[in-house]
């Protein structure tokens, strides 16, 4: 689904069936404030730009809301885990590396 930032999200959700206006992230769990999801959050967010570069069913993420610069900003933090090889994944826009080995890295051909 479109989130208001205009991304297109799996883990949005949007009912706005007969006027209603209910709007939620089903990937960051329910937080009492300040910690809470908003949805202007999204402009922000990284997940619809790491779910659009990788698509492996193996990893799974998991994201919740940050608050830092003195409380005042807040922000969504991502990490991501691959079920296949048990380990965290460091960069989850490119994965683990063993579930879609790379066939050649440009710096070993230049």
């Amino acid at each position: 689904m479109r989130t208001p930032a205009g991304a297109e999200c799996p883990f949005f959700y949007g009912n706005y069936y007969r006027g209603r206006n209910q709007e939620e992230c089903r990937l960051i769990s329910p937080a009492a404030p300040p910690n809470n999801w908003a949805p202007t959050l999204c402009r922000t967010c990284p997940v619809p730009r790491i779910t659009q570069a990788n698509a492996c069913e193996h990893m799974v993420l998991r994201a919740w809301v940050e608050r830092q610069w003195l409380g005042l900003r807040k922000r969504v933090r991502v990490s991501a885990f691959c079920q296949k090889v048990h380990q965290e994944v460091a960069h989850p826009e490119v994965g683990c590396g063993e579930c879609h080995p790379i066939p050649f890295s440009i710096s070993e051909h230049g």
